[in-house]
């Protein structure tokens, strides 16, 4: 990724620790907050890795042909389980970004993940307002909302809906700012 170091870290930092919030909540007592998890797990440390400054770490070619293997599998996943529910539609446009930046990175290995002055491609414009709209949504979602009776108690942290919820936010705004790179 392009941009300063220090925001680039930032970035690193924010997908690793959803990533590692995600697996805590793989504990979770609920079987579809487990499979959720393991693929938002999958998503927080891919981008981590993907994020990481080109000055540290220039993967090999290969590498990316990795990741497009890895997130195709975690897409046509995402589109089977999408018979069951809307959220796995989500985790299937996740999946193809991260397909998407990671062919896109294997085509310009020497920028990284820069079209360098290149436009605003073809497939970067409706991810780009996908996630915005995505991150305008999940953002309006966490306000708290007063309930009368206080809400259900909670379990235990894999089964807290704020947390995840917040989660999935900070992995939608890594996903803008990944994409305004390319």
């Amino acid at each position: 990724m392009h941009g300063p170091n220090s925001i680039t870290w930032l970035l690193v930092a924010l997908c690793a620790a959803s990533g590692a919030y995600c697996v805590l909540r793989m504990r979770s007592g609920v079987e579809e907050q487990r499979r959720t998890a393991g693929s938002e797990a999958l998503m927080g440390f891919g981008m981590a890795v993907m994020a990481l400054p080109a000055a540290v770490v220039t993967p090999p070619r290969a590498a990316w042909a990795v990741y497009v293997a890895v997130f195709g599998a975690a897409a046509l996943r995402a589109l089977w389980a999408a018979r069951s529910g809307a959220h796995h539609l989500h985790h299937l446009v996740g999946a193809f970004a991260m397909v998407y930046m990671a062919v896109a990175m294997a085509a310009r290995p020497g920028e990284h993940a820069g079209h360098a002055g290149a436009g605003t491609p073809l497939v970067t414009g409706p991810l780009l307002l996908y996630f915005a709209g995505y991150v305008l949504w999940s953002g309006a979602r966490l306000v708290p909302v007063t309930m009368a009776g206080g809400g259900p108690p909670v379990a235990g942290w894999g089964d807290r809906p704020e947390l995840a919820r917040a989660c999935r936010l900070s992995m939608g705004i890594a996903t803008v700012a990944m994409l305004l790179t390319m």
